[in-house]
């Protein structure tokens, strides 16, 4: 199974927000990126991703998990931009900053440093034990 990083910016939607959609979870729309919708398109069902403050906060601050796969926007005539279905698992026991992500030399090659706009983006599976470890998981 793969793994995924979903940006948000707290102020626009956050962890807490997250957790209260409950065992449902939420669409995970807003994306028009098409890199970032081609990685929702590849999603499956139990991928678990990384839950990121962006902007304010810039951290990684809990799991989700992928609760239903992708489906078009509603108002979209072609079909071409959606979303996944993501619900909360689990917070991290301590967050783990962009600053610390981008200090450390394991993490050099992720996306997130690399490529830090894209807002759904993949997580090596080595970059996803490491991280789980350092938030604490």
């Amino acid at each position: 199974m793969a793994h995924w990083l979903y940006k948000s910016e707290p102020s626009v939607w956050s962890w807490e927000q997250q957790v209260a959609c409950g065992a449902d979870g939420t669409y995970w729309e807003g994306v028009r990126n098409p890199s970032a919708n081609l990685n929702m398109k590849a999603m499956q069902l139990g991928e678990r991703g990384f839950f990121y403050h962006s902007n304010e906060g810039k951290a990684v601050v809990g799991i989700v998990e992928v609760s239903k796969l992708w489906q078009a926007y509603p108002d979209e005539v072609k079909g071409t931009f959606g979303a996944v279905w993501i619900r909360a698992i689990e917070p991290l026991a301590r967050a783990v900053t962009l600053a610390e992500i981008k200090a450390d030399p394991k993490l050099a090659d992720m996306v997130l440093v690399k490529n830090s706009r894209l807002s759904v983006q993949p997580v090596s599976d080595a970059e996803w034990d490491y991280i789980r470890r350092l938030g604490g998981l």
